[in-house]
């Protein structure tokens, strides 16, 4: 009895060991799986901009109709409207900036908006009758945005450097660039801050560009996906991109070199653009043009935001 009862323990503790050793495995599995957060039709077909503040709520442009601002708090499973653009305005993106300030990118009134930090009231921030649009943002450590621009019907765009003078004023010009670029759209910067990335919807390339000052020099084509399958774009701690395949239904995950480690594939069959929250920087948030709802999944690094706002990069 005792030999059989040891052989009985001995083969408990064994299971029991084989469960914990497999246990992240399973953990591991559920990375860049995609679940759905919030119900269909919460948001517009303009469902965009998503960002996550540094308390874990997400914020999305367009929640219910045109030019409203919704927020979904940390852990919730629907939104609730946040705030409301000036009539006419319509946001398309949103940042923040390591103070918590919330900018916000107006396409319609060619605006840049900002919302600070515990208020709800839009202030703007940037104003050019030159732009096209804005259409999306990306914010350096510095405070610096940078804009894309895209003339749709042109099939063209430019990218704008925006940032505080001497005598604080904001100031915003067109950057030089090396090349003649498509319609910019997903715009985001390298965890070092030396380096823009650019999507181009029109031709669907995904390009490098060192910032020097006013002017992006070195241009680098990273990637060369189908016209029209690329829109947001964000970047990780490892300097990984992430990439929302509008049309496909997937979020392209890639080196900087081009290679692409994988395809996350997605609920819905048209992703606008991507944040990434939760309380490690490992969520990320998806907003869906199909259905106008949020889906999230696991990965595994933290984005470069994220680390931003905590002040750790």
């Amino acid at each position: 009895m005792a030999i059989t009862s040891g052989r009985n323990f001995w083969c408990l503790c064994s299971s029991v060991l084989l469960v914990l050793a497999a246990a992240p495995v399973r953990a591991e599995t559920r990375l860049f799986e995609s679940v759905q957060v919030t119900p269909p039709g919460e948001y517009t077909f303009g469902i965009e901009g998503p960002a996550v503040d540094v308390e874990g709520n997400l914020f999305v442009v367009n929640l219910g109709k045109p030019g409203t601002i919704g927020r979904l708090p940390r852990g919730g499973a629907a939104s609730q409207q946040f705030s409301a653009l000036p009539e006419g305005s319509v946001g398309n993106a949103i940042r923040f900036d390591r103070n918590g300030t919330m900018f916000i990118a107006d396409y319609k009134k060619h605006n840049i908006f900002a919302i600070a930090k515990g208020a709800a009231e839009p202030v703007v921030w940037f104003h050019s009758d030159e732009m096209s649009q804005p259409n999306d943002i990306t914010l350096a450590r510095d405070g610096t945005i940078y804009a894309s621009d895209p003339n749709w019907k042109g099939r063209e765009g430019h990218i704008w450097r925006i940032a505080k003078a001497a005598d604080g004023s904001v100031q915003g010009q067109v950057m030089a660039a090396p090349r003649a670029m498509g319609t910019t759209n997903g715009i985001d910067l390298s965890p070092d801050g030396k380096t823009l990335y650019v999507g181009e919807s029109s031709s669907g390339q995904i390009w490098s560009y060192a910032i020097s000052g006013n002017a992006l020099i070195d241009a680098k084509l990273v990637k060369a996906f189908q016209p029209d399958t690329v829109d947001g774009i964000r970047t990780d701690v490892a300097g990984r991109l992430y990439v929302a395949r509008i049309l496909k239904g997937t979020i392209a995950l890639m080196k900087t070199n081009g290679a692409v480690e994988r395809e996350i594939a997605l609920k819905g069959k048209e992703p606008t653009n991507l944040a990434f929250g939760g309380s490690d920087g490992k969520t990320v948030f998806v907003t869906q043009r199909q259905g106008g709802f949020i889906e999230s999944f696991r990965t595994d690094q933290p984005g470069r935001e994220h680390c931003l706002q905590r002040e750790r990069c």
